[in-house]
């Protein structure tokens, strides 16, 4: 990821009506997985800041080991006082097989050119224990590559069937793959397809504030997604994608 965006999430992750609408979304997942079974070591891999480490570590108890390429991201880790960060590239982990109960990465596969997301996947799996828990988020659909899009790095997006047969083809067993983000999706065409082609400005960050009502008018339709996908149902399309799976 480009190295300038640490600064824009550092500022932005705790409080952005994204960051907290997707954290909800990604709660209502995780919760029952979390009563159903104990996770003692989780990895996260792609941590950037760490921030997701150390709100998961406050809310379930896990002990957390978070990794990231960027020595950027982890400074802000370290000064928060995040424990056991590790800089380390998620396509050759240093662990061990089998050493994790559950591997989370949000939104890491999409900075990986085209095709050698497979070694990222296939190492994240590789350290999961048996049956361990796989959880995953990407940016989904070409269509929706914006300004945001290329100034953060990213080189590709997915949709949910070639999300699931990578997935697949890594030795996991797909239990839920979800949309994200869908109620906003014509708002996000509209001003991805029509008024920034007609600005032509350069890549610049979406990572900014808002005023306070826009704020809460944009985390509204994240809340309701992360009810319906919380009650067990899907959306069939969205800005992200996010999948639970279980390694055989």
């Amino acid at each position: 990821m480009n190295p300038a965006e640490f600064a824009n999430i550092a500022k932005a992750e705790e409080t952005l009506w994204w960051y907290r609408g997707m954290k909800r979304i990604l709660f209502r997942l995780l919760d029952p997985l979390a009563r159903e079974r104990k996770f003692s070591r989780v990895l996260e891999g792609g941590c950037g800041t760490g921030y997701l480490s150390k709100v998961l570590a406050e809310r379930y108890g896990w002990r957390l080991y978070p990794v990231d390429l960027g020595w950027e991201g982890l400074s802000y880790g370290r000064g928060m006082g995040i424990p056991r960060l590790a800089q380390a590239d998620i396509s050759r982990l240093p662990f061990v097989d089998g050493a994790f109960d559950l591997a989370i990465s949000m939104d890491v596969l999409v900075h990986f050119p085209l095709g050698s997301e497979m070694e990222a996947l296939r190492e994240l799996v590789r350290t999961l224990a048996p049956k361990g828990i796989f959880a995953i988020r990407v940016s989904a659909l070409d269509v929706l590559r914006s300004r945001h899009s290329m100034f953060a790095g990213e080189k590709q997006r997915f949709t949910r069937a070639r999300l699931v047969r990578s997935v697949e083809e890594s030795g996991v067993e797909v239990l839920r793959c979800t949309y994200a983000n869908s109620l906003l999706l014509p708002v996000s065409l509209l001003k991805f397809r029509v008024w920034e082609p007609l600005m032509n400005r350069p890549a610049a960050s979406g990572v900014e504030p808002v005023a306070g009502w826009l704020d809460a008018a944009l985390h509204f339709p994240l809340a309701v997604e992360a009810a319906w996908i919380g009650a067990g149902m899907e959306l069939p399309l969205g800005q992200s994608l996010i999948l639970i799976g279980r390694k055989r």
